[in-house]
C-alpha cells in the first residue's frame, strides 16, 4: 500500500531515570525516516538528570513531567491525554530502531480499519542474530493463559534465519514498541492502571481483540531490544507483578466461571513455580510468587479486579493457541513456535 497522506505519528517514550538509554538510544529515534513524526518523551519523575540532558542535547524533543513514578501503565495514560496525534508508539527507552521501521507498519495499519495495534520484529540488541525475548516476531497465548512469541518459547529463543519475515495476525504485541491508532487508545481509555507494568500491553490487546479488532506483527520493519531496563529478569519486584497481573488478565477477559476455574489451575501451577524457586535458591522470587497469590485473593474478595463486559457476541480470538504451551515445551519437548503451532 503506497500512502498519498501520511498519517501524523508520536513516538511517546516513557523513561524513568533512563539518562543512559536516552543518551544511548535517542539518535536512532531520530534518524527514524518518516515524514509526519513527533518525538515526546513522557517523564516519570527522573532523579538522574533526565530532563536537564534532554534540554541540553536533544531541545525538539518535546518532554513531558508527570509529578511522580507513576509506574508504567498510569504514566503512559497521563502522558498520552497530552499528545496529539492519528498514531501512537509507545517505545521503550532501551530500544534501538532502524531507519525505516515506522512506514511498513503504518502502511499495514491503513489498509485495514480493524487494525488497531501492531508491532514491528524485534531481535535482541546483544546478540542481533536472534529474536529478542519480549515480543520476538509477535505474541500469542494459550488456553491457561501463559504467553508465548513467535521466535521465542520460554527460554529457547530462536535465530533469525528469515522464517517469520511474513506479516501475521497475532494476539498481542510486545509493549516496548507497540503501535496503536489513537482513537482506539481512547475507545479503551489506555492501559489498566492496576497493572502497574508488565502485561499491560496483553490486557489492552485482548480488550481490542475483545471488541472485535485486530491485532498484527509486520515483520518488513526491525528495531532491537536491551530488555530489563528497568527491572531486571530475575528481580522478585517483576517476578511479582508478572504473576499477579497475569491472575487479573485472566480475570478481566475471560467469562467468570471459565475464569475462576482458571484461576485455581494457574494457582496449583504456580505453586509448582514457587517450588522450583526454593530449590534454585531464589527465596526471594518464591517468596513474590506467595505475595502475588495473596493479592489477587485479596483483590478479588473487594471486587477490586472485574471482569471486562465490553465484549461483542464473537470477539476475535485469532492468536489464542487451544493447547498448552507448558505441556508442549515441557513435556514433548516443543521449543519452536513453528512445531506448536500449525
Amino acid at each position: 500500500m503506497v500512502l498519498i497522506n501520511y498519517p501524523s505519528v508520536a513516538i511517546v517514550i516513557l523513561n524513568w531515570n533512563g539518562k543512559a538509554h536516552l543518551q544511548q538510544f535517542l539518535p536512532s529515534v531520530f534518524n527514524s525516516n518518516y515524514p509526519n513524526l513527533e518525538i515526546i518523551v513522557g517523564d516519570n519523575d527522573s532523579t538522574d538528570g533526565s530532563v536537564d540532558f534532554l534540554s541540553e542535547h536533544f531541545p525538539s524533543v518535546k518532554v513531558i513531567k508527570n509529578e511522580k513514578n507513576y509506574g508504567f501503565a498510569e504514566g503512559y495514560n497521563k502522558v498520552l491525554r497530552q499528545v496529539q496525534a492519528d498514531y501512537f508508539i509507545l517505545l521503550n527507552s532501551d530500544v534501538e530502531v532502524t531507519p525505516d521501521w515506522i512506514l511498513p507498519l503504518i502502511q499495514l495499519m491503513e489498509s485495514d480499519a480493524n487494525i488497531a495495534i501492531a508491532q514491528p520484529k524485534i531481535k535482541a540488541y546483544y546478540r542481533k542474530s536472534h529474536f529478542e525475548y519480549a515480543g520476538a516476531a509477535g505474541c500469542f497465548i494459550d488456553s491457561l493463559a501463559y504467553p508465548f512469541c513467535r521466535g521465542r518459547i520460554f527460554d529457547s529463543v530462536e535465530e533469525d534465519k528469515g522464517q517469520y519475515d511474513s506479516n501475521m495476525e497475532i494476539f498481542w504485541a510486545a509493549g516496548c514498541a507497540l503501535f496503536i491508532k489513537a482513537p482506539v487508545w481512547k475507545i479503551l481509555n489506555g492501559l489498566d492502571e492496576a497493572f502497574f507494568a508488565h502485561i499491560e500491553e496483553i490486557d489492552l490487546c485482548w480488550r481490542a481483540k475483545n471488541l472485535g479488532y485486530r491485532v498484527m506483527y509486520c515483520g518488513q520493519a526491525t528495531v532491537y531490544h536491551v530488555g530489563g531496563g528497568t527491572l531486571g529478569m530475575e528481580s522478585p519486584f517483576k517476578t511479582y507483578l508478572n504473576f499477579r497481573n497475569n491472575l487479573f488478565l485472566i480475570k478481566k477477559n475471560i467469562a467468570p466461571p471459565q475464569a475462576n476455574f482458571l484461576i485455581f489451575i494457574r494457582f496449583f501451577l504456580d505453586f509448582i513455580a514457587l517450588i522450583k524457586f526454593i530449590f534454585e535458591g531464589k527465596i526471594q522470587n518464591a517468596f513474590a510468587i506467595s505475595k502475588a497469590h495473596r493479592h489477587v485473593i485479596k483483590a478479588l474478595f473487594k471486587g477490586q479486579i472485574k471482569y471486562n463486559r465490553h465484549v461483542i457476541s464473537q470477539p476475535n480470538t485469532i492468536g489464542r493457541y487451544g493447547g498448552s504451551v507448558v505441556w508442549d515445551y515441557f513435556i514433548l519437548g516443543k521449543k519452536r513456535f513453528s512445531v506448536i503451532w500449525r
